[in-house]
């Protein structure tokens, strides 16, 4: 059984000191393709550094996120350009706009979505979403950005059954993780009403780790209490679940 974390930050610092024993544990549960979101310039070595690391494991993605998006936003675009321009990226991710801290950058961060969009469809690549207190705003740029080229993952999909719809009518896949195991998570509700073939399996740690890990630091090896969750809402082998959400990753991001 082969399974595939489709988001995760395993260069992020709260693994600084036992990195290379959260990433042997994900491999032995089986999980040997880590898809890494980009957030700004100055995690771009330690991506580097966790690629070259585990060169047949670790695929990167360029990308500026959107609580990150700040007066300097151009600047850490022109960043991305050069990563995509000099390094394999597998993504466009992730970007998006968060307004559940605030709203000072909502101009900066739509500018910022939609030059991405631009530079992924330029890169034929997919883009990764990031979408937080933001559905209406999110949508509203992707409609007008709606072709063939647009595709990608809406990551940590947390909406509703119709906005599910909705994202789905982009070309996107729903990115599912701990947020389906929670009690009031509400997606396991629906799920199953959406055809396994739009699902890719993510942690997104070091966040939002699942029952029973809740509160606790997440890591990629907790995709198995996910990949649990999701057999039961399918009713299917978790054996099922794992290669029919890896071969929807390798569908989206071609390897």
């Amino acid at each position: 059984m082969v399974l595939t974390d489709t988001h995760t930050h395993l260069y992020s610092e709260a693994f600084d000191d036992d990195r290379a024993d959260v990433i042997k544990n994900a491999l032995e549960q089986g999980i040997e393709r880590f898809f890494i979101p980009a957030i700004d310039s100055t995690y771009t070595e330690a991506m580097l550094k966790l690629r070259d690391d585990y060169p047949k494991n670790m695929f990167l993605m360029a990308g500026l996120h959107p609580t990150h998006t700040k007066d300097n936003f151009r600047e850490e675009l022109r960043h991305v350009e050069k990563m995509l321009a000099e390094h394999q990226c597998y993504a466009v991710g992730e970007i998006g706009i968060d307004l559940y801290w605030d709203h000072t950058f909502l101009k900066q961060q739509r500018e910022a979505f939609r030059f991405q969009i631009k530079l992924a469809k330029r890169h034929q690549l997919p883009i990764v979403i990031h979408c937080r207190d933001a559905f209406d705003e999110i949508f509203e740029v992707l409609e007008s950005e709606k072709d063939e080229d647009l595709f990608g993952i809406f990551h940590c999909f947390t909406g509703t059954l119709g906005q599910a719809h909705q994202a789905l009518s982009y070309n996107m896949k729903l990115g599912i993780g701990g947020v389906a195991t929670f009690k009031n998570g509400k997606i396991d509700k629906f799920l199953n009403q959406i055809p396994l073939k739009n699902i890719v399996l993510e942690t997104d740690a070091p966040y939002l780790a699942p029952a029973p890990y809740r509160g606790k630091r997440n890591e990629s090896a907790y995709l198995i209490p996910i990949l649990a969750k999701l057999s039961d809402i399918y009713g299917l082998s978790q054996e099922e679940i794992a290669e029919v959400t890896t071969k929807n990753s390798t569908e989206v991001f071609g390897i």
